[in-house]
């Protein structure tokens, strides 16, 4: 197991940084975190997803559930995950990491029951890869960039908080995000329109996702999730 910290978790206790986040969360549904992955932990969490990508599998499909928006990536769910990593599922159980996200989303979140979706990793690695539109049956994600397309390049997210449909991602409210690897993030993931924009340029967009459930959100089991990622 890695003994060096993945995450700089310190600052967020005692600079007040949690407060103005939680702000934030509370306000655009989605909050960036600066600084909390180590340079250590970008490069362990990037290793660890080339050696997990041999046993990722190619998508290449319209999800009917989600207005039929596409879906061509490389995807590898929770339970392949699980099987090959333990790095990966020792930090969803880091209590310090997710009394952190506790403090910053006001949501009482419980571990996903369904190790598919639980923690997922998405490959964007073609020119045309696209994550189409979709929201997520649990309230929150948190995003980590292992390897991010140069900007210009697509892959950006474009979400749209309290999105009443899918079709609001295609108003003038919707707001784009790039990032950088190593950058990490917070979205309110349940009640914001959300797509990756395709790649327009040879490049790769790498991201950990981990899904946190409410008490409420915690019994259902996502039929989308299962055609992504088992």
């Amino acid at each position: 197991m890695l003994t060096l910290p993945l995450f700089d978790i310190d600052p967020y206790r005692f600079d007040g940084s949690v407060d103005a986040l939680a702000d934030t969360f509370d306000r655009d549904h989605y909050a960036r975190l600066p600084g909390l992955l180590t340079g250590d932990g970008l490069n362990a969490l990037r290793a660890e997803a080339l050696h997990l990508e041999k046993f990722a599998r190619r998508r290449d499909f319209l999800m009917e559930s989600m207005d039929n928006s596409p879906r061509h990536m490389t995807t590898i769910g929770g339970h392949t995950i699980a099987e090959h990593s333990s790095l990966i599922p020792h930090l969803y159980a880091n209590t310090h990491l997710t009394d952190l996200i506790r403090r910053i989303v006001s949501v009482d979140i419980v571990p996903v029951p369904d190790q598919v979706e639980r923690f997922v990793i998405n490959y964007l690695h073609r020119p045309g890869d696209v994550h189409g539109a979709h929201f997520d049956d649990h309230p929150i994600a948190f995003v980590a960039f292992l390897e991010a397309p140069p900007r210009g390049s697509g892959g950006e997210l474009e979400m749209v908080p309290r999105a009443q449909s899918l079709l609001d991602i295609e108003s003038e409210g919707v707001r784009r995000f790039p990032h950088d690897a190593g950058d990490c993030y917070l979205l309110k993931a349940d009640t914001s329109a959300h797509r990756v924009t395709p790649l327009a340029a040879p490049a790769r967009r790498v991201v950990l996702n981990m899904a946190f459930a409410s008490p409420e959100s915690a019994k259902i089991r996502s039929e989308s999730a299962l055609l992504l990622y088992s």
